[in-house]
């Protein structure tokens, strides 16, 4: 198949990432079109040893690189929303390891392949990114957690990110208690509590009185994943990593999404 047409389906998401990379529309597009006319100069510079989205992005990340990410553009766009705005203040190799994972979904491994990096390196960038928005956007987080050994292990995640810890609710009654002494600016909530009661009742209840970023973390995923009803934008299944959760923080705090209440 001809390179053209391996690359056709993965242009729209090269733009969106480009556009993230860059914090506008005009300076983005430029260094795709710079890409796509590198490789119609010199179609042997494109990787042939892995998929076409992922030598796409090398070749676009290569020449973002060299160029120092200063290409100029007739017609330079504004950074129109948050996450465009907090993306502007992350250091470049961060920021693109960071982008590559939660904006385009790529592994670890897959990122380290784009970069030519070590998952070990990748893993620490992102983790730097985190830490980078932490310091734009720090905030207070809530955690809804019935085990006493997984609390501690996310409140230590939490403030290694550079947030602070509003308090760990055990309960539907103590999580509502707690938010009304101090309003969070971020909630991490297991669905089933200790005394039976519900983890989605309690986020419900909450979300009526304030907006906040909510993130999931159930060994129970398929009573949210149902297809029946709203789904909650972060989602992590027990046994959960440390980097999925560092991940998914900063991802919710980076991208000033809302997760909207999950009926129960």
């Amino acid at each position: 198949m001809p390179l053209a047409q391996q690359i056709a389906p993965h242009l729209p998401y090269l733009r969106r990432f480009a556009r993230a990379l860059n914090g506008s529309q005009a300076s983005g597009d430029a260094y795709v079109v710079a890409t796509l006319e590198a490789l119609v100069a010199d179609a042997s510079i494109f990787p042939a040893n892995m998929p076409p989205r992922h030598g796409l992005y090398k070749i676009f990340l290569r020449l973002w690189q060299s160029s120092g990410g200063s290409l100029p553009t007739s017609a330079e766009g504004t950074i129109e929303n948050a996450a465009e705005r907090n993306v502007e203040s992350l250091t470049p190799l961060p920021r693109q390891a960071f982008l590559l994972r939660t904006v385009e979904g790529f592994s670890i491994e897959d990122v380290g392949v784009i970069l030519n990096l070590s998952t070990t390196d990748v893993a620490t960038l992102i983790e730097t990114a985190g830490k980078e928005i932490a310091n734009q956007v720090s905030t207070s987080v809530l955690i809804i957690e019935d085990e006493p050994i997984i609390a501690l292990d996310i409140e230590a995640i939490v403030e290694e990110l550079g947030h602070s810890i509003t308090g760990v609710a055990r309960t539907h009654k103590e999580a509502v208690a707690l938010v009304n002494q101090h309003r969070p600016g971020l909630v991490l909530a297991d669905i089933q509590l200790a005394d039976g009661s519900s983890g989605l009742d309690a986020v419900n209840e909450i979300l009526k009185d304030i907006n906040v970023p909510v993130i999931f973390i159930t060994a129970y995923p398929e009573r949210l994943l149902t297809g029946s009803r709203p789904e909650p934008a972060f989602l992590i299944t027990k046994p959960f990593q440390e980097e999925a959760v560092k991940v998914a923080i900063s991802q919710a705090l980076f991208f000033d999404r809302k997760a909207g209440g999950a009926q129960s």
